[in-house]
């Protein structure tokens, strides 16, 4: 296994911190136990305390189990997830904004 770094240089937040931030608010939002959640997602509740804390990144399955125990749409996790991140990375925000073709403003300004 490759070590993980725990904070990118720039001092910005990583991805799966996050997520995982993310992932802990909903599931303390819903008075929900780590226990409960991770035996529902059928993951290991040191897997998912370490997704919450921002230490393992999360599979594509594992966040598509949590998600649904916690009954939250992936897409909605990951909205929030990209607008935390543009917040953390101004410059990231306008990479991040929708690209609109020439005249397109105009148009829907009119």
């Amino acid at each position: 296994m490759h070590a993980v770094p725990t904070a990118p240089p720039t001092g910005a937040p990583l991805l799966r911190q996050v997520v995982g931030a993310r992932l802990r608010r909903a599931r303390t939002a819903q008075g929900r136990s780590l226990k409960e959640v991770a035996g529902s997602a059928g993951v290991s509740t040191g897997h998912l305390s370490q997704v919450e804390r921002g230490l393992a990144e999360a599979s594509s399955e594992v966040l598509r189990a949590v998600c649904r125990s916690l009954s939250l749409p992936q897409a909605v996790l990951l909205r929030a997830v990209a607008a935390d991140l543009a917040l953390a990375e101004p410059a990231a925000a306008a990479l991040a904004a929708p690209v609109a073709a020439p005249g397109a403003v105009r148009a829907l300004a009119a």
